[in-house]
């Protein structure tokens, strides 16, 4: 499944939770029904998958954990809250460049209408490292 398909796959799943479920539960809650709405569309998916980072060669287990990994792809993470910060599309971005995955949806639940809660970011710096790499120059 491309990118595309995929993402537009997670969106909606995410926008049918959100027009059952409504806005202001806990992001647990909506996790819970995505994963069971991405079981019956039979993709893959990680809850809480931790995330390490390595600093001059030495693993830091410090506890970071991407909400949601789809097929090995995409990263989900959850909000719930008022309004997102520049600081939570950062983080995401962070965990996309930790676990080499090249797309990102930060969704939050919190509003009116899902779809002025969806952000979905791409690593520009890993598209550019794949390029490189399928033109054999890394």
């Amino acid at each position: 499944m491309k990118h595309e398909e995929l993402t537009s796959a997670i969106i909606g799943i995410c926008i049918k939770v959100h027009e059952i479920l409504g806005p202001g539960l806990l992001e647990s809650v909506y996790e819970e029904a995505i994963c069971y709405e991405l079981d019956k569309a039979r993709l893959t998916h990680k809850r809480q998958q931790g995330i390490v980072a390595v600093y001059e060669g030495v693993k830091l287990d410090v506890g970071f954990r991407a909400d949601l990994i789809v097929e090995n792809k995409v990263i989900v993470e959850l909000k719930s809250i008022e309004v997102i910060a520049p600081v939570h599309a950062k983080t995401l971005l962070t965990y996309m460049r930790l676990t080499h995955l090249e797309i990102g949806l930060l969704i939050n639940f919190n509003v009116a209408l899902l779809k002025n809660g969806i952000t979905r970011l791409v690593d520009d710096e890993w598209q550019k490292i794949n390029k490189r790499s399928n033109a054999g120059e890394v």
